[in-house]
């Protein structure tokens, strides 16, 4: 399949810019492949489409405040730095955007905070917008990780064009969230609230964690009409046993398996045995799904609804079938759901 048929008019209005009031009250478009019917639903309402001994795959990384703004020594320039990755804990050595670019050279210095708190210093350039920074900071490293959550925002997507609120801080953050890393949220896991896992796991319903610490490569556009030209940035994964134990185990008992979310597809599918089954993880991945494509583990899908010609919708594509999404993204548009990180949520049955 090409990029260009990836492509639809998406109103600017329909990008939600703010969560719904409360987690499991999102619209939800539920999409039955084997019917080919489409019903529209509240988020709660997925409970009833879940049995005792199915399994929800649930990402479980935890967003950091990745956004820093600084000023450049001598001029003073506002700088806004976007941390992506640490490279190495001891030398304080990250992998950052920076906003201007242009403005930023290998040897400057950047000061964060009031009275200039944390200092970094441009030690290289990676790409037009990448650096890498040391940040000079003599405490420990616990401190130091103290220091970089005070001063740095949560990472609202650029599309939101508000300013960033405190409830905010909450909300782009999944209730199940433990293990820090990700510069994005795995967002079809923020429609789950407190209440709704509970009832689910009282009908029965296990759940299955694994870690992607989502990067901003998942959003990065696809450049190229080919698509088996373009290439993912790696993130980073790991399926411990006790989640690949229940996964096996509802693949051998022919239970509905869910992903929650594409990076929790992404994480499963970047693990699969040659029979078939799921093997622990712990590494990195570029796996990039795309129409078409054979899935192995799970058998549902939870997913929001994406931008035109992103990955992600590449990715709901090959597992609901193209045509079947483009008419379920056009009843999106003509109801008026709303779109991305904020926005509504579909599950593919």
């Amino acid at each position: 399949m090409k990029l260009s048929h990836f492509h639809f008019e998406l109103p600017e209005e329909l990008l939600a810019e703010y969560p719904s009031e409360n987690r499991d009250e999102s619209r939800l478009m539920v999409l039955n492949r084997k019917e080919q019917t489409i019903e529209h639903k509240m988020f709660k309402d997925i409970i009833d489409y879940f049995d005792e001994d199915d399994v929800m795959i649930l990402n479980d990384t935890k967003v950091f405040p990745a956004r820093l703004y600084g000023n450049k020594e001598k001029t003073g320039a506002r700088i806004e730095v976007f941390l992506l990755r640490e490279l190495n804990e001891e030398q304080r050595l990250w992998d950052v955007l920076v906003d201007p670019a242009r403005k930023i050279r290998i040897g400057n210095k950047l000061y964060f905070g009031e009275g200039e708190s944390l200092v970094a210093e441009v030690i290289d350039n990676t790409t037009s917008r990448g650096r890498t920074l040391r940040f000079l900071y003599d405490g420990s490293y616990r401190d130091f990780r103290v220091k970089l959550t005070e001063l740095g925002e949560t990472p609202l997507p650029k599309y939101i064009k508000r300013e960033v609120e405190p409830e905010d801080q909450e909300r782009y953050q999944t209730i199940f969230a433990k293990n820090e890393g990700a510069v994005a949220a795995p967002t079809a896991g923020l429609h789950f609230s407190k209440h709704l896992l509970k009832r689910l796991e009282i009908k029965g319903v296990k759940f299955a964690d694994v870690t992607l610490h989502v990067g901003l490569g998942t959003f990065n556009p696809v450049e190229v009409e080919d698509l088996s030209k373009h290439k993912m940035d790696s993130e980073e994964i790991i399926i411990k046993k006790p989640t690949t134990d229940i996964i096996n185990n509802a693949i051998k008992n022919k239970r509905r398996i869910c992903a929650v979310g594409t990076t929790a597809m992404r994480s499963v599918e970047s693990a699969v045995s040659s029979s078939g089954t799921l093997n622990e993880f712990d590494g990195w991945s570029n796996k990039f799904i795309f129409p078409p494509y054979d899935f192995s583990i799970a058998n549902c899908m939870i997913t929001n609804f994406h931008t035109p010609k992103s990955t992600l919708l590449m990715m709901a594509s090959a597992f609901a079938g193209h045509e079947f999404i483009k008419k379920a993204y056009d009843e999106a548009v003509k109801e008026k759901y709303k779109f991305y990180s904020y926005g509504d949520a579909m599950l593919i049955i």
